[in-house]
């Protein structure tokens, strides 16, 4: 998979890539994450990225003309199944929307800063709007971290067990289920029995019991009817 992203803080981006599951990704060949700086195509001798609000509003927005000459720059190498932007009013990130796109082979996130860009950069190049959460984050960046982390984790051998994500929370549409590892007594407290069975079929009747319990008690509203 092909990922690039458009920022204005690439340095903020560099944490997250060079760690934990996403940078064994990368290592392996498995996806090509790019950061692109708008910076560079600024206006001017100072780089001007961002400018006034029209009718006064409070806050910057991110000019037109860096962004359009940075994404079209991109899409003259390549073609993008998504061009997506990170924003608060986009549809809410679930497991469902990271299943849908760890299919794709190529995407452009674009990253908003001040009070995001211009709208103009939105009805010409974004096909897909996503929030990872009903709040406001100083810039896209950290939203694009959250979304990169979800797909990249989906992809062909970048688990060492790839069935792990299968039973992950959301998969099914539950919370996932209370897990264990050793010793299976400490303090009093014991692991139980069930799961030291060694009966598979009793094993995978407690976790879907347990992930019903887990899921009506913390979160209803995942076994709500759609409307």
């Amino acid at each position: 998979m092909k990922i690039d992203i458009i920022t204005l803080l690439p340095d903020l981006l560099q944490g997250p890539f060079d760690a934990s599951i996403v940078r064994r990704a990368r290592d392996k060949g498995l996806v090509d994450l790019r950061i692109h700086d708008v910076r560079p195509y600024g206006m001017g001798r100072h780089r001007q990225v961002d400018d006034y609000a029209f009718g006064g509003e409070a806050g910057m927005v991110m000019r037109v003309e860096p962004l359009f000459a940075l994404i079209r720059a991109l899409q003259e190498q390549h073609t993008y199944d998504h061009v997506i932007y990170l924003t608060p009013d986009g549809v809410r990130l679930d497991q469902s929307i990271s299943n849908r796109l760890s299919l794709k082979g190529s995407l452009l996130l674009i990253c908003g800063h001040y009070k995001g860009i211009d709208q103009r950069v939105r009805d010409r190049f974004v096909d897909l709007e996503i929030s990872i959460g009903d709040y406001v984050l100083s810039g896209g960046e950290l939203a694009a971290a959250v979304l990169v982390d979800s797909v990249v984790r989906l992809l062909p051998g970048v688990l060492s067990d790839e069935t792990s994500a299968l039973t992950d929370s959301f998969q099914d549409g539950l919370l996932a289920p209370p897990v264990y590892t050793r010793p299976a007594v400490y303090e009093g407290m014991e692991v139980p029995e069930v799961l030291l069975s060694g009966d598979p079929a009793k094993i995978e009747a407690w976790r879907m019991e347990q992930a019903l319990e887990r899921t009506q008690r913390l979160r209803p509203d995942l076994l709500e009817p759609e409307a």
